[in-house]
């Protein structure tokens, strides 16, 4: 009995080597060996979600994960190449292979998880609303909120459109594709409210003064906040698991979050 239990062991000892032979033979980190063999980092990003990423006058893509992208092309010895598009073009861009990760704001969520790897949180955000002050008492609680003739605005394809589906329902709600045209229908009263992430809604209020916008004083929910990465490339994930650790565990992401979050003299740079 003992040479047949060993004899069995052996053979799935040699078909394990031989099913991984094959999978090692046809790469199994084929986006980390594209970035390799380029010498080239593809980062997309929707770089108008300020301070995590946003475009200055001169056209400059500027923010904590952009400082974030550079210390990961470092890293891999590569160049970068930031591409920004539109949020609801990431992920799509992602699962085509047209960039290699996707560093934007973007909350871990479940459904978008089924689709894509994520690796962190490396930043907490949650939900929040930027309405003109005058309006504040209009929109203070969600039952005000939650009727045809209240108008609100949200990013196409974020975790505030669904917030609004979901807990909003019956209020109209308009979709854009960046935050400079959400907050935009804010200032000029096409919208009474912009349903966004804390951070957005605040960096609002300090951008524009004139239009004397208010929000919550801390977020109504949690939002865990990471780096979506192509499906079927483990090596990949393993890398920035372990790059995030280091950053984690040396404090240099802490700096990077004061870097951005309490001084704010990058404000005046924004288009």
């Amino acid at each position: 009995m003992r040479k047949v239990g060993s004899l069995v062991v052996l053979m799935v000892v040699v078909v394990l080597v031989a099913v991984w032979g094959q999978v090692f033979a046809a790469g199994v980190s084929p986006v980390l060996d594209r970035i390799q063999e380029k010498k080239e980092l593809v980062v997309g990003t929707a770089a108008s979600m300020p301070p995590l990423n946003m475009t200055t006058k001169d056209g400059q893509v500027i923010g904590m994960e952009m400082d974030l992208a550079r210390l990961f092309a470092s890293g891999m010895d590569v160049k970068l190449t930031l591409k920004p598009m539109n949020f609801n073009d990431l992920l799509p861009a992602l699962e085509a292979g047209q960039v290699d990760m996707v560093l934007s704001g973007m909350t871990m969520t479940p459904g978008r998880n089924l689709k894509v790897a994520f690796v962190g949180p490396y930043f907490a955000s949650g939900k929040s609303v930027l309405a003109k002050m005058v309006n504040v008492g209009l929109v203070d609680e969600i039952a005000k909120m939650n009727n045809p003739d209240k108008v609100l605005v949200a990013l196409k394809g974020s975790t505030s459109q669904m917030f609004v589906e979901r807990v909003i329902p019956n209020a109209k709600l308009v979709l854009a594709d960046d935050y400079d045209q959400a907050v935009a229908m804010v200032r000029n009263d096409k919208a009474i409210v912009m349903v966004a992430d804390y951070p957005i809604c605040m960096v609002s209020v300090y951008r524009y003064p004139d239009a004397k916008l208010g929000t919550l004083e801390k977020p109504i929910s949690y939002e865990p906040v990471g780096v979506a990465l192509p499906a079927g490339d483990p090596l990949l994930v393993n890398w920035v698991q372990n790059f995030l650790q280091t950053l984690e565990k040396t404090g240099q992401t802490k700096m990077l979050l004061e870097k951005w979050f309490k001084d704010t003299s990058w404000v005046s740079r924004l288009r």
